[in-house]
Parts: C-alpha cells; structure tokens; sequence
C-alpha cells in the first residue's frame, strides 16, 4: 500500500527557516508530479509548490522568492525549504503525489504537518 509520510514541521519565528520532507513508501514503479498544499483555518487547502518528475517547479505567489521545492526521485522524497517564514505561513502542509505502483495509481495525500510561525 502506497503512504505519504510528511516529516519537519513544528514551531519557527517569524524570519526562520524550516524544511519539510515527504516520501512515499510501497510498490512504487513511478512517481509523476509531486506537490506541498496548506490548509490554514477558515480556508481552503491551497497549491504551495509543485514538482514534475522532470523537476519543473511551479510556486504560488505568496511564496516566490521564499520556498523551494525539490525532489530526490530515487529516494521517492520531496523536499520543501521554507526560508523568511511569515505568520501567514501557519498552516497544515499536506504532501501529494501522483503515484504509480503495483496495485495503485492516482493522486495520494499525506496526513499532514503543522507549521507554526510566531511572532
């Protein structure tokens, strides 16, 4: 069975850094485009970054310049390296990915992580 285990989370002050992981796990033949959403309170989850197997990335607006997304396909990990954190970064961070494996293919979610930034 295919997991998506999130790992990096926890609390930061406003201007760190932090660096979240993911990596999926089971009969895995392909990984193809990978991915961080958030969900803060009262809103809906929300595109964070994005990485084709090819490692084109794509960001949201709000975190240009701030986040990198990268992956490391042997390892079937994602990473992503949260720098000058805001309070508006507080959020559950949830890793996705479009897997293929023995007895699988679709979109799969991770359980997701809590960031915290304080001010």
């Amino acid at each position: 069975q295919v997991q998506l285990v999130e790992s990096g989370g926890g609390l930061v002050q406003v201007g760190g850094s932090l660096r979240l992981s993911c990596t999926a796990s089971g009969s895995i033949f392909r990984i193809n485009d990978m991915g961080w959403y958030r969900q803060s309170p009262g809103k809906q989850r929300e595109l964070v970054a994005a990485i084709t197997s090819g490692k084109s990335t794509n960001y949201a607006d709000s975190v240009k310049g701030r986040f990198t997304i990268s992956r490391d396909n042997p390892k079937n990990t994602v990473y992503l390296q949260m720098n000058s954190l805001k309070p508006e970064d507080t959020a559950v961070y949830y890793c996705n990915a479009d897997v293929v494996s023995r007895d699988y293919y679709g979109m799969k979610w991770g359980k997701g992580i809590l960031v915290t930034v304080s001010s």
